[in-house]
């Protein structure tokens, strides 16, 4: 028998988080890599498999939205940590020591990953969690303060990191391994990344996706409290109300105008969209796509009430920090190389091709790791940091 989803959580939310987290999980089993093997280059589904690839240096493609999803859902759910927190009894010192030993925690997981990536011990910063440790932190600081000024913050992040990256190479400030990020990386870890030009200092402008999040996240934390307070203080105890369709149009609008200014920058040559380096028209740009997909998922989800359809991906939402490690470890480096026996095994001697074995496999392999967080969700095990 399925399990209830969890009650008083706002399913839009665990939506959001579950889909983005699958399309991961989907990654490390190998999905798209064996379509990209079937598919030709210039074909349909090769321009479409595309899209889940990151940009190789100045452009936006849909992979490249992953992580700002990621960060940005991040955000959206602090308010509501928080405020189940203060609820509970625990002091706001009591939830500033808990995000410490989290952010701390990210940052030790991120460093360990790539050192089993590498197979050896070393001292790297580009990954999501690393980036994290610090988004999350900065996020937690400004919590209690207006929305205009956690706003104003961000804003002032992505101009600190558009002045440093200009100041440093005024001529030629996005150039691929030869820019102010690339520079900070010599200083923090005496190298830069091989090949594919991430910079640690990414967490700076990024920030802002989490901060826009947790703005979000009290905005909607608002129109689901009673008389449109806001619960931070840890004031309303009474039942939640129904959400409404108030917070929709603001994000709307605000997503319009990140698209507007991220793009625009772009195309007008000003700053190009470069992920890799998490120029400040790709978080414009990408933070405004966040947005709108909030504002989507909300308006389908909570508002209309299309739930049944989630639980699949909200399974997966569910330990998204346990699920990430899982597939980017044992899932990606263990699981899909002893699946392939089974599918190369029984597909082979019936005449399948390898492409066709590969793309069965990764899906074997998704399966696997879909199962296993369905396991944990009927055992009601939700692994936390």
């Amino acid at each position: 028998m399925s399990q209830p989803l969890p009650s008083n959580r706002l399913t839009s939310l665990d939506t959001y988080r579950g889909i983005t987290m699958f399309l991961l999980v989907a990654e490390a089993a190998g999905v798209y890599a064996a379509f990209s093997g079937y598919f030709s280059e210039e074909s349909l589904g090769g321009h479409i498999i595309r899209q889940f690839h990151h940009h190789p240096w100045a452009g936006l493609r849909f992979w490249d939205l992953i992580q700002p999803f990621f960060m940005f859902i991040v955000g959206v759910a602090m308010p509501f940590s928080l405020r189940a927190r203060l609820k509970r009894g625990d002091t706001w010192s009591e939830a500033f020591r808990h995000i410490l030993i989290r952010c701390f925690l990210l940052l030790l997981f991120g460093v360990g990953l790539h050192c089993i990536y590498r197979d050896r011990i070393v001292w790297e910063l580009w990954n999501v969690l690393t980036q994290l440790s610090f988004t999350i932190l900065v996020t937690f600081l400004l919590m209690r303060l207006k929305w205009q000024t956690q706003l104003a913050v961000s804003i002032g992040l992505l101009l600190l990191t558009e002045l440093l990256y200009r100041t440093y190479d005024p001529a030629a400030p996005f150039v691929k391994d030869e820019n102010f990020g690339s520079y900070m990386d010599m200083i923090l870890m005496g190298k830069i990344n091989p090949g594919g030009g991430w910079v640690t200092i990414n967490c700076l402008p990024t920030a802002a996706h989490t901060i826009w999040g947790a703005i979000c996240g009290k905005l909607l934390l608002s129109d689901i409290s009673p008389s449109g307070k806001n619960k931070i203080e840890g004031k309303e105890q009474s039942a939640p109300a129904a959400p409404s369709m108030d917070p929709v149009k603001p994000l709307l609008i605000a997503g319009a105008i990140g698209l507007f200014i991220g793009y625009g920058m772009h195309f007008s040559a000003v700053t190009p969209i470069i992920k890799r380096i998490a120029t400040t028209s790709f978080v414009f740009a990408s933070g405004g796509w966040c947005l709108l997909v909030l504002a989507f998922f909300y308006w389908f989800v909570d508002i209309k009430g299309h739930k049944d359809w989630a639980r699949t991906f909200i399974i997966v939402g569910m330990n998204p920090i346990f699920i990430y490690l899982f597939a980017e470890t044992i899932g990606h480096q263990w699981l899909t190389k002893k699946t392939m026996i089974f599918a190369n095994g029984f597909l082979a001697p019936i005449g399948f091709s390898e492409a066709w074995i590969a793309i069965f496999n990764s899906f074997l392999a998704l399966g696997v790791m879909w199962y296993l967080c369905y396991f944990l969700y009927k055992k009601k095990i939700f692994i936390r940091i």
